[in-house]
């Protein structure tokens, strides 16, 4: 039986399997939040599906994206990152993500976690829109404005708006699935 999908996600083997098992899943792991926000920073003026070909391979090159051995990354490992192939080799990126490392765990100091500060922006429950098709789909909203200005006041780089409406769409804090997809109601 074909299902009916969010016509992005019908390009590719990858993308389908992204779209029916995580994408708008409500996501409250710190790991998990900032293994998204790390690949979501990645892949700022790119596709995602070039992410998602490379996740493995970032996931090898950043110690599993633990936040806190990559706080910690030196030269030595900035230029070992700087000369893997398997990444996206963008000096600005890889150094952002070292640095965002370091201003995720302040906001985990501050908040207790990083989950339960990016998801008070939305009073700790999924946004389900009821969107017709992609073309409604915003590329960022006035909340992802607010999140992104805050999260660059703490020191994130490579975050602005429409990377943080990425973020949330992936994270579940938004449901943009369309209302046809079989994952709209799944996923609430």
């Amino acid at each position: 039986m074909n299902k009916t999908r969010c016509a992005w996600s019908a390009k590719d083997p990858l993308y389908v399997k992204y779209h029916d098992t995580e994408w708008g899943v409500p996501v409250y792991d710190d790991a998990k939040l900032f293994e998204f926000l790390i690949l979501e920073t990645f892949q700022a003026g790119l596709s995602w599906i070039t992410v998602l070909r490379k996740r493995e391979n970032f996931r090898e090159a950043l110690d599993n994206f633990d936040y806190k051995i990559i706080a910690n990354y030196d030269d030595v490992k900035f230029e070992e990152l700087i000369c893997n192939a398997g990444i996206i080799r963008n000096k600005l990126k890889i150094k952002a993500c070292i640095s965002n490392a370091l201003a995720f765990q302040e906001i985990q100091k501050e908040f207790g976690s990083f989950s339960d500060y990016i998801w008070g922006f939305v009073n700790h429950k999924p946004i389900v829109n009821q969107w017709k098709n992609l073309a409604e789909i915003p590329a960022k909203t006035k909340l992802s404005d607010i999140i992104s200005a805050d999260l660059k006041k703490r020191g994130f780089k490579f975050v602005g708006s429409t990377v943080l409406y990425a973020h949330m769409q992936a994270t579940g804090m938004v449901n943009d699935h369309v209302i046809t997809c079989f994952r709209h109601k799944e996923v609430g």
